[in-house]
């Protein structure tokens, strides 16, 4: 438990010197990034990919690149930069390309995720035939309770990082950060690796009013 999850998480991720940052999207991700763009981080050996994507133009209000951009990547010169939606005319196509992409550069040095409030992470939703997926490291996914298709890392994408970094905060993520607690089946708590950290407000925590 942090006071403030985007401080915490932009010390973590300078310390960890990260070689590939997997990002993710959110109102809690563009304050991380945001406060990660005056970190202390050397971005000329990082490259830059996606956690997941909707299936949007880029300049789109609901594009996770979009944000990311605004917030972080047009502020400072990564070595590279790898568009999920860019990688193909379909979500299909690109999941197939990214695939290709993460095979060659190898396991990600970073990868950063949120909690949704029915406990998902990346466009990993409950019940989505993506939860059982053991080889590929994207696919397509989505469902009718998430507006746009969507690309996705996979668990085993994932699961190869060398750091996994959870953010977490505001009261609308109590309750699923409580079943991650708990080890309910929702698909955040399936998420391992060799460290899997998570950054959560007090308030997510349940240790703080509401109100605050």
């Amino acid at each position: 438990m942090v006071d403030h999850v985007p401080t915490a998480f932009a010390a973590l991720v300078a310390e960890a010197a990260p070689r590939t940052l997997a990002l993710s999207g959110g109102d809690t991700a563009r304050a991380c990034y945001e406060r990660l763009a005056v970190a202390d981080v050397e971005w000329g050996d990082v490259t830059v990919v996606f956690g997941d994507e909707r299936w949007v133009p880029v300049d789109d209000p609901d594009s996770n690149e979009g944000m990311a951009r605004r917030a972080l990547l047009d502020r400072v010169e990564p070595r590279a930069v790898h568009s999920m939606r860019a990688a193909g005319d379909t979500p299909e196509a690109a999941a197939e390309a990214y695939d290709a992409l993460l095979r060659a550069i190898g396991p990600i040095s970073v990868v950063h995720l949120g909690l949704g409030s029915d406990g998902h992470t990346a466009s990993l939703f409950p019940g989505s035939s993506a939860l059982g997926e053991r080889d590929l490291l994207a696919v397509a996914s989505g469902d009718d309770a998430h507006p746009f298709p969507r690309v996705t890392l996979t668990f085993p994408a994932i699961g190869a990082a060398e750091l996994v970094v959870f953010t977490v905060t505001g009261v609308e993520k109590r309750a699923a950060f409580a079943r991650v607690r708990a080890h309910d089946d929702v698909p955040a708590a399936r998420v391992a690796a060799r460290r899997v950290i998570w950054l959560v407000d007090p308030v997510a925590a349940g240790r703080a009013p509401t109100t605050l």
